[in-house]
C-alpha cells in the first residue's frame, strides 16, 4: 500500500517533458539611448556673447551651428539677450550692443583646440634655427610653444607671460633650447601679457625673422584684426618689425573682423588655417588677395 501510494505520488513528476518545466526568457525591453543633455540656457547665453565679442556681426546660422540647436531656440535666446542689452538684432543675425566684452582668455583658450594644435603643428614646420621670431599673446601662439620645445637654436621674443614661463620651465629640464625675451609694459587686464608704449617700444628696439600673430578675425578687407586696441597695437608693431607675416587662424576666424585691424591682407606674407577655412565665406576672397595658405 504504501509502495502504491508512493509511486502514484512520484509517477507524474517522473513523467513530465524536463523542457517544459522551463519558462521561457521574458522579452528584453529594447534599449533606448538617451538624447544628448541640452545646453542650459545661461550657458547657451555665454556661449553666444563670447561669439560675439569676437566679431562685428553674428549670423544665426552661426549661432545655431556652434551650440547645436534649432533657429526657434536662437530667436528667443537672442531676444532676451537684447531685452537685457547684451546684443542688438539685426537682419540675419545680431551685434554686439555698444563696447561689450571679449570673452575670457580660458575660455578662448579652450575653443577650437584641437584646430588649434594642428595649425601649430604646420607653423612649426616654417621655421628654421637661427630665427629671431615675435609671439603676440594669442591663444594660438600659446598651443605653438609646446611644438616649440621640439626645436633648438631660437630667439623668442614675447609679451605673453604664459608663453615665456613655458619655454622657460622646459629650458630647465632640457638644456634651454630657446633665448627668450619677454618684452616689459604694461600687463593687459584678465591675460598675462604685457602691452602699451613701453611695451610697443621695446618692439621697436628689435628685428625679428617671423611674426607669428593670432588674431581675433581675418578677411581680405580688413585683414588681421582684434577686440582690444591695445592687443592690436602690439601685433601691429611686431608686425612691422618682422620680414615675414604669419598669421595663425582657425576656421572660425575666416572672413571674420572683429574692432581693431592691425595688418591690412596685403601685407600677410602666410595664413596657416585648418581645412574647414576653404568652406567658410571668406576664404576665396583671402586666397584671391595672395597670401600663402597653409592647410594644417
Amino acid at each position: 500500500m504504501n509502495e502504491f501510494l508512493r509511486n502514484d505520488v512520484l509517477s507524474p513528476l517522473h513523467d513530465e517533458d524536463p523542457a517544459a518545466s522551463v519558462r521561457p526568457a521574458a522579452p528584453r525591453p529594447p534599449t533606448t539611448l538617451l538624447p544628448p543633455r541640452p545646453m542650459l540656457q545661461e550657458d547657451r547665453y555665454q556661449r553666444i556673447i563670447a561669439l560675439l565679442t569676437t566679431v562685428r556681426t553674428l549670423p544665426n546660422e552661426r549661432i545655431a551651428a556652434e551650440l547645436g540647436i534649432s533657429r526657434e531656440t536662437v530667436r528667443r535666446d537672442v531676444m532676451a539677450l537684447e531685452a537685457l542689452g547684451r546684443l542688438r538684432r539685426v537682419h540675419g543675425g545680431v551685434v554686439l550692443d555698444g563696447e561689450g566684452f571679449e570673452a575670457p582668455f580660458a575660455e578662448r583658450l579652450k575653443a577650437h583646440a584641437r584646430e588649434k594644435q594642428a595649425i601649430a603643428r604646420a607653423a612649426a614646420k616654417l621655421l628654421q634655427p637661427g630665427q629671431t621670431l615675435f609671439l603676440d599673446a594669442g591663444t594660438t601662439n600659446l598651443a605653438l610653444t609646446e611644438e616649440l620645445l621640439s626645436l633648438a637654436g631660437l630667439t623668442i621674443l614675447t609679451n605673453s607671460m604664459d608663453i615665456a614661463a613655458r619655454l622657460a620651465q622646459a629650458g630647465e629640464r632640457m638644456g634651454g633650447r630657446h633665448e627668450v625675451i619677454v618684452l616689459g609694459g604694461q600687463l593687459f587686464p584678465g591675460v598675462a601679457a604685457t602691452c602699451g608704449e613701453t611695451t610697443i617700444s621695446e618692439i621697436h628696439r628689435h628685428r625679428a625673422d617671423l611674426a607669428l600673430l593670432s588674431p581675433v578675425g581675418l578677411a581680405a578687407d580688413t585683414g588681421a584684426t582684434s577686440f582690444d586696441h591695445r592687443e592690436a597695437g602690439v601685433a601691429r608693431a611686431m608686425a612691422e618689425r618682422a620680414q615675414r607675416c604669419v598669421i595663425l587662424a582657425d576656421a572660425s576666424k575666416i572672413g571674420q573682423s572683429s574692432r581693431v585691424s592691425y595688418c591690412p591682407t596685403h601685407a600677410i606674407d602666410t595664413i596657416v588655417t585648418d581645412p574647414r577655412a576653404r568652406r567658410q565665406a571668406g576664404y576665396a576672397e583671402l586666397a584671391k588677395a595672395g597670401p600663402q595658405i597653409v592647410i594644417a
